[in-house]
């Protein structure tokens, strides 16, 4: 009698909450092709360059991303790396984009905190002093680091193009609370705000970040046109480098262990054969 009841509890429990799990749902990311997939791939640096315009001139106001630093982009295999200035502090680039930036400091004759330009070293600030801080510029919500975000969510980039260009108007019967957007593309649970029809809860959720982008928001120093789905899939791929920036130094070891090891399976039959070769089995 006590596993049935067990039993009948567990079952209680699924029907109960079958329905609240199936309501968080939302769409499947855009099938967006990058460079940076497959064995071979390997990063656009125009592309990169321009993704970490838009992170700098849009999403740095609200995220901040605690893993990097500036001289991160004159690394190997960065957006800005040059092969003439194998150190990246030294890279001309780098110190104009850190020297554009204000960093705060401890000036070491008064104690005072100080602003200054930013150097190579120094770490990409963040946009507000602390946790609170943020939540009460944002409604609230703590806005993600931005660092790993490519790699922490499912889908990686295409989960971040789709959720910057993915905006919608709420569709007529969901009535969100003030601060919150719908995106069909944010998983959440819709069903408390829908007054619509009762088996068509809309997919998606309601995120408390107003839509970033706009059409023209970033000028591109290459010329680009500067539209959203352009935004999106600049700053999604620069969100995949800083993620994994040494993922084209990664691929190229794995190819050459890979010729390695065939190379040494191919010695290994050769001296197979020769050793064995007069002997019966």
């Amino acid at each position: 009698m006590l596993r049935k009841g067990f039993a009948f509890a567990a079952l209680g429990f699924v029907l109960i909450a079958g329905p609240v799990l199936a309501a968080t749902t939302e769409e499947e990311p855009a099938d967006i092709h990058w460079s940076f997939e497959g064995p071979f791939g390997k990063f656009d640096k125009e592309q990169v360059q321009r993704g970490y315009k838009v992170y700098r001139e849009v999403c740095s106001a609200c995220h901040a991303m605690e893993q990097m630093s500036f001289r991160n982009l004159g690394q190997k295999g960065g957006p800005f790396y040059d092969p003439k200035y194998p150190n990246p502090n030294n890279n001309p680039v780098v110190k104009s984009l850190a020297h554009d930036i204000q960093v705060k400091d401890i000036d070491t004759d008064t104690g005072d905190v100080i602003s200054r330009p930013a150097t190579p070293a120094d770490k990409f600030p963040a946009p507000f002093a602390n946790e609170y801080a943020a939540r009460a510029s944002n409604g609230g919500s703590l806005p993600p680091d931005l660092s790993v975000m490519a790699k922490a969510r499912e889908g990686g980039p295409r989960y971040i193009y789709s959720l910057l260009s993915g905006f919608k108007t709420p569709p007529a019967g969901l009535t969100l609370p003030a601060g919150k957007y719908y995106d069909p593309y944010f998983p959440g649970d819709l069903s408390g705000s829908w007054h619509g029809a009762a088996k068509a809860v809309p997919e998606g959720g309601a995120i408390g970040m107003p839509p970033p982008l706009a059409p023209g928001k970033v000028t591109f120093d290459d010329g680009k046109p500067s539209t959203v789905k352009e935004e999106a899939t600049d700053v999604a791929a620069f969100l995949m480098w800083a993620a994994e920036p040494k993922m084209e130094e990664r691929k190229q070891f794995g190819f050459g262990a890979m010729i390695y090891l065939l190379i040494f399976s191919g010695l290994l039959y050769a001296s197979y054969k020769r050793l064995w070769r007069n002997v019966e089995h």
